[in-house]
């Protein structure tokens, strides 16, 4: 998926063993993904014989396979309709997912880890089997997918994962919810103030705001969160939180924006063992904008920035 590039890679809740769109090759598939692929689209598809999954969404689920080969024809197959709002191209996908090579081992499971999983669909931030199966799908579904290695990974395959360039690709995938580009915070949260130690932030809630950094202001040595409007949605606690933000360098040049971007992000708080600095966002109320100002980073070398970011959201996992 997009790694921000101001975001730490632990802050991500994509896939993290075998959806990452990460070659050029993989980015040009998906780059104009296509609606949904029906079981029935093609011919190679209609002689799938489907492996076997046991329970129902929201539920871990379970594999078993046929004899004989692996198909070598993308596929789809609902086994549950939901009656949610149907994913677009852009939009962030939440849901819990299982992976598994045909035949072989899962190698990858949102439901073990007990996290749901947020990424931009349709837009070349997962691997081509999904781009083109997962747009245009109702939230409640759960789908299962066949994707072989020209819709997943190549001839190279994912060797981090145990993925060959030959194995095709199982998924069962319970689709929780999608957020367009127009996902926003509460534009009635009460604001309290606009200004931070020589950070102000204008603009409407709900929009993409303009931030300015005067000249002398000091730099953090470490991240701080700071409340700048108070939604009146639950407080946050662990778990994916669907957030929209834009972050300015200390010089007030724009660095990122998920609003110019066109697709939300997901953050994913209270992850066991995470110093992450979003954790600082627990116990704030969805729908609230926030400043977290970011110390320049050890690694990347990037920074001070100054981010706003606003709260969209914190879906509900059926698992619990």
């Amino acid at each position: 998926m997009r790694r921000s590039l101001l975001l730490s890679a632990t802050l991500l809740v994509g896939p993290l063993a075998g959806l990452t769109a990460t070659t050029a090759a993989a980015t040009a598939r998906t780059s104009t993904a296509r609606p949904a692929v029906t079981a029935t689209a093609t011919s190679a598809a209609r002689q799938i014989t489907w492996p076997k999954v046991s329970g129902g969404f929201g539920q871990t689920p379970k594999i078993t396979f046929p004899s004989g080969k692996a198909p070598t024809a993308l596929g789809v197959k609902v086994l549950h309709k939901g009656n949610g709002p149907t994913t677009k191209k852009g939009d962030l996908l939440v849901a819990n997912y299982l992976g598994q090579v045909w035949g072989g081992k899962v190698f990858d499971s949102s439901f073990s880890r007990h996290q749901l999983s947020g990424f931009g669909i349709g837009v070349g931030q997962v691997i081509a089997g999904w781009d083109k199966t997962l747009v245009g799908v109702h939230a409640g579904s759960r789908l299962l997918l066949v994707v072989p290695p020209v819709d997943g990974y190549g001839k190279n395959g994912n060797p981090q994962a145990g993925i060959t360039g030959k194995d095709t690709l199982v998924f069962v995938v319970d689709v929780v919810a999608s957020y367009s580009h127009s996902a926003e915070a509460d534009v009635h949260a009460k604001v309290l103030r606009r200004s931070v130690g020589g950070i102000s932030v204008s603009g409407a809630l709900g929009g993409p705001p303009t931030i300015q950094v005067k000249k002398g202001t000091p730099t953090p040595s470490a991240p701080t969160t700071t409340l700048l409007a108070r939604g009146s949605g639950k407080p946050l606690g662990a778990g994916l939180v669907v957030v929209q933000f834009a972050a300015a360098s200390w010089g007030g040049v724009l660095a990122e924006s998920t609003w110019a971007a066109g697709t939300p992000y997901a953050v994913n708080l209270g992850m066991k063992g995470s110093t992450s600095f979003v954790n600082g966002l627990e116990g704030i109320p969805v729908g609230s904008r926030v400043l977290i100002k970011l110390p320049k980073s050890s690694t990347s070398g990037g920074g001070p920035y100054a981010m706003v970011m606003d709260i969209v959201a914190q879906p509900s996992d059926p698992q619990r």
